[in-house]
């Protein structure tokens, strides 16, 4: 494997994923949240998906874009938590290339489909509480399907250029990727030539993504808390606010943990590489978990679909 690691190659046969770097001796513990997190992704969400598709009552926009967000976060968890657990556990760390470069595109590809329903469920409740008698004329199951067919066309397309720039590189020093999983700015950094063009359409997406899709959700909100204090009595804006609430924790938590990320491993050099590492697995692992969470614990309707399955089987 040495050999390999110092030989010149233009398209290595596979990667070597070093995991988290001066954390080794703790990795059977940091396997155990990381799996915890996992395992209540896959749980949280399939459940969102039984109880909107067995509840013809949730067949409304609102509980569209949550199934949407729900897939999002399943195949975006499991685009790298196996292959970390089993790097933790077994200590397997080859990838081959092609699949790197698989995964790097999943990865962002999905990141920015999940930022793009964010913006989606923000518009569905702007229209719910500032045009609720034509809310349903407004967001009709054919506009909510072209809604979706351009979040998947816009984050496909966006990232497409990843893995193409990423292959086109010779990478003549090492083929040891210091993460658990190719993420795109730690899979360049390892090409020996020029990666301004990559590190610059990186920062495009970013602060294109983020930047675009957090102004039309602050706008959306605005609009929001406008309608909501003009609303005659506290009771009545409590309630109306209550339903967003559960849509502003899922976006706190995924645009914190995303731009943090993003900027400290593009600009953090003082900071630990490990730090790094556990910041990119958490802006990938703790979102996806947390939704499920959220969704189920403050939607009415789908906490009392949850409750009802319970106490039905048990009677």
């Amino acid at each position: 494997m040495t050999d390999s690691n110092t030989t010149n190659f233009t398209n290595p046969s596979t990667f070597i994923l070093l995991g988290i770097s001066g954390l080794e001796a703790a990795l059977v513990w940091i396997s155990i949240p990381f799996c915890a997190m996992y395992a209540i992704t896959i749980l949280g969400n399939f459940t969102i998906l039984f109880i909107v598709k067995r509840e013809p009552s949730l067949h409304r926009p609102m509980f569209y874009f949550l199934c949407m967000l729900a897939v999002t976060d399943l195949v975006l968890s499991t685009s790298i938590a196996p292959k970390t657990l089993s790097n933790f556990w077994f200590n397997s760390r080859e990838i081959n290339f092609s699949a790197c470069l698989t995964q790097m595109y999943f990865i962002h590809c999905f990141a920015v489909m999940e930022s793009g329903i964010f913006v989606a469920m923000a518009l569905d409740r702007y229209v719910a509480i500032c045009h609720p008698l034509r809310h349903f004329t407004i967001l009709t199951n054919p506009v909510v399907a072209k809604m979706g067919l351009a979040i998947v066309l816009r984050g496909s397309m966006l990232i497409l250029p990843y893995p193409f720039l990423a292959r086109q590189r010779p990478y003549c020093r090492t083929n040891i990727i210091p993460h658990t999983h190719c993420e795109h700015m730690a899979v360049v950094k390892l090409a020996c030539a020029d990666i301004r063009v990559s590190n610059y359409y990186g920062l495009f997406v970013v602060f294109y993504v983020l930047g675009l899709d957090v102004f039309f959700i602050a706008v959306s909100y605005i609009q929001i808390l406008r309608a909501i204090f003009s609303l005659p009595t506290k009771d009545s804006r409590v309630k109306t606010f209550g339903t967003c609430g559960s849509h502003v924790c899922a976006i706190l938590t995924f645009y914190l943990s995303a731009l943090f990320s993003s900027l400290t491993y593009r600009f953090g050099q003082n900071v630990a590489l490990y730090f790094h590492v556990l910041m990119a697995n958490v802006y990938l692992l703790v979102p996806p978990m947390l939704n499920p969470i959220i969704y189920g614990v403050r939607t009415k309707q789908i906490r009392d679909r949850l409750l009802w399955l319970f106490t039905h089987k048990g009677t």
